[in-house]
């Protein structure tokens, strides 16, 4: 064991102070932190007002849309007639089609309809004087025949009475609203409906073997086209998902992204040079250009699109033109960065041999800088993909118009999950090759 002596201690102070005469905010630094993260995060929450927020949010929307997502209803509707007649009728766009038959909707000997709601055992029974609903283990007659419906026995706690009719709520299989003179039922299916082909086609509701069967047939369906283009024809022009227009959507905010990509790296790039400091030792036009970049990567993509759509309506052109201008201002001032961090060694070498400018820039500065400037672009051009749909939401073309669209009809969910997983899948494709791109240019593996 060594023993310091005071001397020695003194020393070792005196060679090492940053070790033994901490400063106060090296030695609570970290807790003056943690606690300035903590008032912050107390301070959001009062200001935002989250605990009301969350106690006052429809959280039972949520699992509402979701459902709406991944499944379909129909909606048949029977109308009750004096003389006890029992009219079935279905929306226009009905998924089912113009003369539906479905197998879960059976006529009884009585008069009555029997319409089963899932397998489970909920069932709704439709005749003159009552509506019989099945579900949880109960059934429960509703009245129909005076004046208003009415509840034989005990109301369950999934069934509502109001003024003029009765509404029961069957959870995910969907639901029943019980009037007077006509009971309407949805119910709700997983999957989505007419994916492939809608009501209108020829192949509509045909089975797979017989589509194919009828698609490499001789006799044609329509005298002058094929089987198989007809096919085609009317999966692209399907009404109902609309695959024409949503791929060509779709391909409009690849080219809006790639388009205003390309022309702010080939407008950022030269300007880059000039507002380079030890590329071109102007310091004013320096200033003016890093200024200028920084307007226009202040100004959100979103807004150049709200101007751009106001100057030159909506479409693909006002999306490619907020791009190339947000593009512009953030590659111009990540390229004069990398221009400023350069080695300069290879440059004055050059330039010492009596080379031109274009010959010192050719080969004293592209080499360092060509893998970093395309890494960068390549990355923005990825983002972009995405931003673009983002603008298209406000008029500026592409996807992101035809899925706001679709959201604000409130119906169209399953629509919105076709194109969000389209969306999804585009980017994944871009991020992945625009990822092995950089790692090939830098000369790194991918992970």
């Amino acid at each position: 064991m060594t023993v310091i002596d005071a001397n020695r201690m003194h020393e070792i102070e005196t060679r090492y102070p940053e070790y033994f005469h901490r400063s106060f905010r090296q030695r609570f630094g970290g807790l003056m932190i943690l606690i300035a993260t903590l008032l912050y995060s107390l301070y959001a929450v009062w200001f935002f007002d989250l605990p009301k927020l969350f106690a006052e949010a429809h959280w039972e929307r949520v699992g509402l849309y979701l459902s709406q997502w991944v499944s379909y209803d129909v909606q048949p509707e029977f109308r009750i007639g004096d003389d006890g007649s029992i009219d079935i009728r279905y929306p226009r766009f009905s998924p089912l089609g113009n003369n539906p038959h479905p197998d879960w909707l059976v006529n009884n000997p009585d008069g009555s309809i029997t319409v089963s709601i899932s397998g489970t055992g909920r069932s709704v029974t439709v005749s003159k004087n009552e509506t019989i609903v099945t579900a949880h283990g109960v059934s429960v007659p509703v009245e129909v025949s005076s004046g208003a419906p009415k509840v034989v026995g005990p109301v369950p706690g999934w069934m509502t009475v109001y003024d003029d009719n009765v509404l029961a709520d069957l959870g995910f299989a969907g639901n029943v609203s019980i009037s007077v003179d006509r009971v309407k039922i949805r119910k709700r299916f997983m999957g989505w409906a007419n994916f492939i082909f809608d009501t209108q086609s020829s192949f509509f509701d045909k089975p797979f073997g017989e589509v194919v069967s009828l698609i490499v047939s001789v006799p044609r369906i329509k005298p002058d086209q094929s089987n198989l283009s007809l096919a085609f024809d009317d999966i692209w022009n399907n009404s109902e998902w609309q695959h024409g227009d949503v791929w060509t959507k779709l391909f409009q905010t690849i080219v809006m992204a790639f388009l205003g990509t390309l022309l702010g790296s080939l407008t950022a790039f030269p300007l880059a040079f000039l507002a380079a400091r030890n590329i071109t030792p102007n310091r004013l036009l320096n200033q003016i250009l890093k200024r200028f970049f920084d307007f226009l990567r202040s100004v959100d993509m979103l807004i150049w699109a709200l101007f751009l759509t106001r100057a030159f309506g909506p479409g693909p052109l006002a999306g490619s033109g907020a791009i190339f201008l947000t593009e512009t201002g953030t590659l111009g001032k990540l390229y004069s960065e990398g221009l400023e961090n350069i080695d300069n060694k290879p440059r004055e070498g050059i330039k010492s041999t009596g080379a031109q400018t274009v010959l010192v820039h050719r080969y004293g500065i592209m080499p360092q800088i060509v893998p970093v400037f395309v890494s960068q672009t390549l990355y923005q051009w990825e983002s972009n993909v995405r931003g673009a749909t983002i603008i298209g939401a406000v008029g500026a073309g592409g996807i992101g118009l035809k899925l706001w669209e679709a959201m604000r009809t409130n119906a169209n969910w399953e629509n919105v999950a076709y194109m969000v997983i389209l969306i999804l899948i585009v980017v994944f494709i871009f991020d992945t090759a625009s990822n092995a791109l950089r790692h090939r240019l830098m000369g790194t593996k991918a992970h």
